[in-house]
């Protein structure tokens, strides 16, 4: 699957009715997001099951100021609706695949619920 261009409107929803979504907040100017963006473009075609979204920083400023970003690129991971990842720079191919891997791997329903009930999640 090839990465889409989010904007604020589209945002929630993409978040909440996907399994996984990755969000890559970069701009045009920025040298480490046009050298991130291929290597973000290939992970997505290696897996098709998760949201590969691009979010122009410049273009929507009121998505980047609500999302807190700071510095570009700047990575976002979010399962079943809730963010798991977030880190600015640009990561090379095999951490972000690596990335990838322990998201899908990540239980985010057991540490939602050890998180209610006060409880700290055992590890594997």
């Amino acid at each position: 699957m090839a990465t889409r261009d989010l904007t604020a409107e589209e945002f929630n929803d993409t978040i909440n009715d996907n399994e996984i979504v990755l969000v890559d907040f970069w701009a045009t100017w920025c040298g480490p997001c046009r050298q991130f963006a291929p290597t973000f473009a290939a992970s997505s075609e290696k897996h098709p099951d998760v949201v590969f979204a691009k979010v122009d920083t410049e273009a929507e400023q009121s998505l980047a100021a609500a999302a807190e970003i700071r510095s570009i690129p700047t990575l976002m991971a979010f399962k079943k609706g809730k963010l798991v990842f977030n880190q600015a720079g640009a990561l090379p191919p095999a951490g972000l695949e690596d990335l990838v891997s322990r998201i899908k791997e990540f239980d985010v329903d057991a540490v939602a619920s050890a998180q209610g009930d006060g409880q700290a999640p055992s590890q594997a």
